[in-house]
């Protein structure tokens, strides 16, 4: 089992697993003076176990195992069991289907009805990722008797199976960010805000070739690794972006020329095939010899913005703020911000950019939309202004004993300015229902128009009635009535 914690450090969405390995046992050649490379007379042996992990390369693993090995003198079967504690330390990438590793420990051996050793296993393995969660492992191991004085060569094959999620220092299941959700974390993801393939470290491949955009020379066309990513028209070996007859095979002596063709013009267009990215059709020199519709100097065909004139630095597309990224990109294509932000600006630092975030101007946590929690002394005080605001009976003019709980919603509407108020009324089922509409909305205005001529500016609040429509007690007792009988304070972001 000590596999299986080396590929928790490869994959720390886990942190235990379980493994099942099939041994194969070799103590006659070692008794007999024989080479560590000798693998004869071994016998067969079974191994299960479970493992946690340490630290990010480092595994702790327990395992039992059972298996028969040969007597040296006797020529005889005998049942063995054992049991061992292992640590591990791995040699990984963090992307990589094949993990190579180290392990070292200590183990115990106990012959059924016979000898027990004490034995020290040292030795190396090999991981193969078969899913997010299992494995295939090759394990060999030298383990050192220190007691019978009988060394043992022992191999493994077996699966793993990992699970139980990594957890913070508070106890929490981690939960491993990853931006441009294309499946790998942002803290190993090479491209973390742009959406890529997990074998490529999580960067794209626009043109599909294999060579990640940020390494290939020719992004947006396929071409092969030996030649950075480009394309060979002509089969010559020297790539299109640096062969001056792409069409027409050449020697590299001669920039991908021969001599005769170096100086042709097919298209006519005033740049000579050697320089022209497209001789069969009529360009501009700006261009490099192709159509180029809006007349930015991007050709049409790698032009992303083809009839929007652009930079070329942003594939021919337009970028109003100027912040790199281009407008047809760009979430606030009027506002300069980050590429990770995907052109927004983050102007609170909360790590959510202003485009998503729904309190741009105050900072707050990823779980609340960006937004600052309600303090609970705050939201003590909404909810005890929702029974202590009081009216005159049948009327909407508030009673002077509302004030101070009024002023204090006034008061935490400042502290929020993020946030907007919504005023709801509420009546009892007294009287007709028509009656209980208009006084649940005049109640709710009332509040309204106090929280008003207390500074709070009115496009910040709306208000509403809901008559008898919605209450939390029943109307059937007093007590119920005079809790059906409120009006309710709820602070919503304003975006």
């Amino acid at each position: 089992v000590s596999l299986s914690s080396s590929l928790i450090a490869q994959n720390p969405k886990y942190v235990r697993a379980i493994s099942v390995k099939k041994l194969f046992l070799d103590f006659q050649s070692q008794q007999e003076g024989g080479s560590i490379s000798a693998f004869k007379n071994y016998r067969h042996g079974f191994e299960i176990g479970v493992s946690n992990r340490i630290s990010d390369k480092i595994s702790l693993n327990i395992a039992g195992k059972f298996g028969v090995v040969q007597d040296s003198i006797n020529k005889t079967d005998r049942t063995i069991l054992g049991a061992d504690a292992v640590l591990q330390y791995m040699f990984y990438n963090e992307n990589s289907n094949f993990v190579p590793y180290v392990l070292g420990g200590v183990g115990v051996m106990q012959e059924y009805k016979g000898n027990h050793d004490m034995m020290v296993p040292l030795g190396a393995g090999v991981h193969f990722k078969v899913s997010d969660r299992a494995f295939i492992n090759w394990q060999s191991e030298y383990r050192i008797s220190l007691n019978l004085k009988q060394n043992v060569l022992h191999h493994g094959l077996g699966i793993v199976y990992m699970f139980g999620g990594a957890k913070d220092k508070g106890g929490e299941v981690v939960k491993f960010k990853d931006s441009d959700e294309d499946g790998v974390r942002d803290d190993i993801d090479l491209c973390p805000q742009v959406k890529g393939l997990p074998e490529l470290n999580g960067c794209p491949d626009t043109d599909g070739d294999g060579v990640p955009d940020y390494r290939d020379a020719c992004p947006d066309m396929k071409g092969s690794k030996e030649l950075k990513g480009c394309p060979d028209t002509d089969g010559d070996g020297v790539s299109d972006n640096e062969d001056e007859c792409p069409n027409v095979q050449g020697s590299k002596l001669n920039n991908g020329c021969p001599e005769k063709e170096k100086f042709m013009d097919k298209d006519n267009d005033g740049v000579q095939d050697k320089d022209d990215r497209c001789p069969d059709q009529a360009g501009s020199a700006s261009a490099q010899g192709c159509p180029d519709a809006d007349g930015d100097g991007v050709p049409d065909f790698v032009d992303k913005c083809p009839t929007m004139a652009g930079e070329v630095s942003n594939n021919g597309c337009p970028d109003k703020d100027g912040d790199g990224v281009s407008d047809n990109e760009d979430n606030c294509p009027d506002k300069p911000g980050l590429k990770i932000y995907n052109g927004c600006p983050d102007t609170d630092g909360d790590g959510m950019d202003d485009f998503n975030d729904k309190c741009p101007t105050m900072a707050g946590p990823v779980e609340n939309n960006g937004c600052p929690k309600i303090s609970r002394e705050d939201k003590k005080i909404l909810d005890v202004a929702m029974r202590a605001v009081q009216f005159d009976l049948g009327k909407s003019t508030l009673k002077a004993v509302s004030y101070k709980i009024l002023n204090q919603v006034a008061d935490i509407m400042k502290r929020y300015p993020d946030y907007n108020l919504v005023i709801s009324g509420h009546t009892d089922n007294t009287g007709s229902a028509s009656k209980n509409q208009k006084l649940s909305t005049s109640r709710a205005k009332a509040c309204y128009e106090y929280l008003i001529a207390q500074g709070i500016d009115e496009s910040r609040m709306s208000y509403v009635g809901y008559g008898e429509s919605r209450p939390i007690a029943n109307n059937n007792t007093l007590r119920g009535r005079a809790l059906n009988r409120r009006v309710e304070f709820n602070l919503v972001p304003a975006k």
